[in-house]
């Protein structure tokens, strides 16, 4: 491993398979236009969460790291402590290692989310369908509670409190006029995967929001799309959560 100068911050993510990821490239081109030379950003792909504290152990010059697919839940137990929100929601996507070495958990997922969501509301959005029960969705959940709107689970597996995707018909739709997509379904390279839903019962009326960023138009947005919802991909969320992420670890 190269030397890297005594003053360098190091950042970084923690998932699995995420060469693909927009963080990488986000900050490293962040780092360049802003003159931040004493900065870097690395992926640490973790095949397991058990190999997490090796990466605190080996890597004294890091500062802040993200956190996705699939450790948004698995991590907290490593962590020293969780900020408020990020206990509420249950999912940490940011972790800030403090200057005594303390790891703190945080979300800004939701803070994503709910920037990203916000200018496309009218008042009749009262209610929302989150399609997936993972860390993000937690997210999801939690910003919408915030908008004050209605939201219920969709999933495969039999969770309580979820609805089972084989029931979600034209009822459904009319009174859910928000379809969140939570689930990976569609991400590249599997972009012709989307997730199981009647998309002739999309209308004008209805907001399909897909976190997924690439490719920068899925199956579930294009569907959507053709029945004339509003639609509206992961990018912009992405790119406040990471903003909200780097206040955070410059605090």
């Amino acid at each position: 491993m190269e030397q890297k100068p005594e003053n360098t911050r190091l950042f970084g993510l923690i998932g699995k398979n995420i060469g693909y990821s927009f963080s990488k490239k986000y900050f490293t081109d962040k780092f360049e236009k802003e003159g931040l030379l004493n900065c870097s950003y690395e992926n640490f792909d973790l095949q397991i969460i058990t190999q997490f504290p090796g990466i605190i152990r080996n890597n004294p010059l890091l500062k802040g790291l993200n956190v996705t697919i699939p450790y948004k839940e698995k991590i907290i137990p490593y962590l020293d402590q969780l900020n408020k929100k990020a206990a509420k929601i249950g999912a940490v996507n940011c972790i800030k290692i403090t200057k005594k070495g303390k790891l703190k958990g945080y979300n800004t997922d939701y803070y994503g989310f709910k920037k990203s969501l916000q200018p496309l509301l009218q008042p009749h959005h009262k209610k929302a369908l989150i399609l997936g029960t993972g860390g993000a969705s937690k997210a999801v959940a939690y910003a919408l509670e915030e908008l004050g709107i209605l939201y219920t689970f969709v999933s495969r597996s039999k969770k309580e409190n979820a609805l089972d995707y084989k029931y979600i018909n034209a009822t459904t739709f009319d009174n859910f006029q928000i379809i969140i997509n939570c689930t990976p379904l569609g991400t590249f390279p599997n972009i012709e995967e989307c997730p199981p839903i009647p998309y002739d019962f999309f209308t004008e009326d209805h907001i399909a929001f897909d976190l997924i960023y690439n490719p920068e138009e899925t199956t579930f947005l294009k569907k959507a799309k053709a029945k004339n919802a509003q639609t509206k991909n992961g990018y912009e969320m992405l790119v406040m959560q990471a903003e909200k992420g780097w206040k955070i670890w410059n605090e």
